[in-house]
């Protein structure tokens, strides 16, 4: 038996930064308790990978070799910027560490031209790959007087290390569906430290300055949190619902009740069309959608615990995402936490922390 509990007016009683990481933007919230939301610093930037991704197209512009150092970070734009960089006939040379913002495999990153391990010797342009900068946030930020928060966290898509030969996208699913089997309750999905073939999410945890501790999940995880601060998406949960959130790169639908996820798909949104994301929701709300029609259409995957059962409630959808305007005509409900749907990961962010720490789960 589930209560409704009303919308919370805080996130929290101590203050937080908050980065979702996506494949266009990184949207930052710094919450401060006592100080309502819509008065909090919030800002919408480019995401790590789209600003990388410029400084490699300026070098190919300057006809100069790339150089990539630093950590494992979101590959998307900037992976395509490079490929185009080498196709243009400029080397790129790489750290391995940075070089598996690629691929895992560095024999592969090196069969596409790339000089893993290798130093220039001539001039190059230093692209630096990281998801997660502390100092050039905080140096940004300072001059308004605002000092960073210890307490950060960062949501971002991990595919995940996939061992030798297996897809990254049966791979990253494959943590999905161990999810589910294990009860699918959301207050899970934050890890103060993930596992560890995450490489991404330990890489943003490395980041870390002395005195910071940084949590961090995926970001349909955050989405999902995130759609649940709209006071009408967390009244529907208790009875069943389905949350969509299309991304710029991903769109991942949720079948939620209560704290419990029962299923769920994974897609490329790029190949998604209003007509096919409406059929795969249906499908996923009857319980019939499948991995090999997910999979096999260039998706991640879709997995419905075996004690679902199709309620008439699972119809009500909630969309949520950068992407949403695909879903108009569909009849969707466009959650808008705290009135601003682009800040909607921070805001689930947040509430996951209360979730986790047991003083904000949302029924009881």
């Amino acid at each position: 038996m589930y209560r409704e509990i009303k919308a919370e007016a805080s996130l929290g009683d101590r203050p937080v930064l908050a980065l979702d990481i996506g494949g266009g933007t990184q949207d930052i919230l710094l919450y401060t308790p006592g100080v309502p939301v819509e008065g909090c610093v919030q800002l919408v930037l480019p995401s790590p990978t789209v600003v990388a991704a410029r400084r490699v197209r300026a070098a190919t512009a300057r006809r100069r070799a790339v150089w990539l150092k630093g950590t494992i970070m979101g590959g998307g734009a900037v992976v395509k910027a490079l490929q185009e960089h080498l196709q243009e006939g400029f080397p790129v040379y790489a750290e391995p560490r940075a070089a598996r913002t690629i691929r895992d495999n560095l024999e592969e990153v090196r069969q596409m031209g790339i000089r893993v391990g290798e130093e220039p010797t001539g001039e190059a342009v230093v692209v630096e790959t990281r998801d997660l900068d502390l100092p050039l946030l905080g140096r940004t930020l300072a001059p308004y007087g605002v000092e960073l928060p210890p307490l950060i966290l960062v949501a971002a898509q991990d595919h995940g290390e996939a061992p030798a030969g297996v897809s990254n996208r049966a791979f990253r699913f494959r943590h999905w569906r161990n999810f589910v089997a294990a009860g699918g309750q959301i207050r899970e999905l934050l890890y103060r430290r993930p596992p560890h073939y995450f490489t991404r999410l330990l890489a943003i945890q490395d980041s870390a300055l002395p005195g910071h501790e940084i949590l961090v999940t995926d970001t349909g995880a955050a989405a999902l949190w995130g759609a649940l601060a709209d006071p009408r998406v967390k009244q529907w949960a208790g009875e069943g619902i389905t949350i969509l959130n299309l991304g710029n790169q991903h769109t991942v639908a949720f079948l939620l009740e209560g704290d419990r996820v029962w299923g769920l798909f994974e897609h490329h949104t790029a190949l998604i069309d209003p007509a096919k994301l409406a059929e795969m929701v249906d499908l996923l709300q009857q319980g019939e959608l499948t991995d090999e029609q997910v999979y096999g259409d260039g998706g991640h995957g879709c997995v419905i615990d075996s004690g679902y059962r199709p309620r008439a409630a699972y119809r009500r959808v909630a969309v949520i995402g950068p992407r949403r305007g695909m879903a108009k005509g569909l009849g969707y409900f466009e959650a808008a936490p705290y009135g601003n749907m682009m800040l909607a990961g921070c805001f689930g962010l947040c509430l996951a922390l209360r979730g986790k720490e047991g003083n904000g789960a949302l029924y009881s």
